[in-house]
């Protein structure tokens, strides 16, 4: 299967990804832990039915140390007793930030009150960002069904 469009040949395209990258690692480098992100980006990446982005951050997980058990069971966190708290709010506001669409109302303020609850200012800055972000990444790739299956970590820098 070939992607439709070559995000990294074409010239806008490659642009565009240039920026999202950028955005990217703003987030990286914030104080949001590393671990939170990564499960945000798989379970938006889930959602979405993104392949590739499912790909990428379960191994980038893995490759961080992520445990297997906790990898298998993002899509099912409601009833995982192996998240924190912390994670959990953040996995809640992912999907309801995610699903904008299909809630009447957004993120509902008990949400965004239990992630307030586990992260400060910064860091909800940077979740807002990163949910933000990964569900662009996740478009992009969807609309030129971008392979999923072969990427290694580290492998785009």
């Amino acid at each position: 299967m070939d992607a439709r469009l070559n995000l990294f040949a074409d010239p806008l395209a490659a642009k565009l990804i240039k920026h999202f990258n950028a955005a990217g690692k703003a987030i990286a480098d914030s104080a949001l832990p590393a671990a939170t992100q990564e499960l945000v980006k798989i379970r938006a990446s889930q959602i979405n039915g993104c392949g590739f982005c499912t790909d990428m951050h379960t191994k980038d997980a893995t490759a961080a140390g992520e445990s297997a058990v906790r990898l298998h069971l993002v899509a099912a966190w409601r009833e995982a007793t192996v998240f924190t708290e912390a994670e959990r709010a953040a996995l809640e506001l992912a999907e309801q930030g995610t699903r904008i669409a299909d809630a009447a109302g957004g993120v509902t303020d008990e949400a965004w009150a239990n992630a307030a609850e586990h992260y400060d200012e910064e860091q909800l800055a940077a979740l807002v960002g990163l949910i933000a972000l990964i569900n662009a990444y996740n478009r992009v790739n969807v609309a030129v069904r971008q392979p999923a299956g072969d990427y290694v970590p580290g492998m785009f820098g």
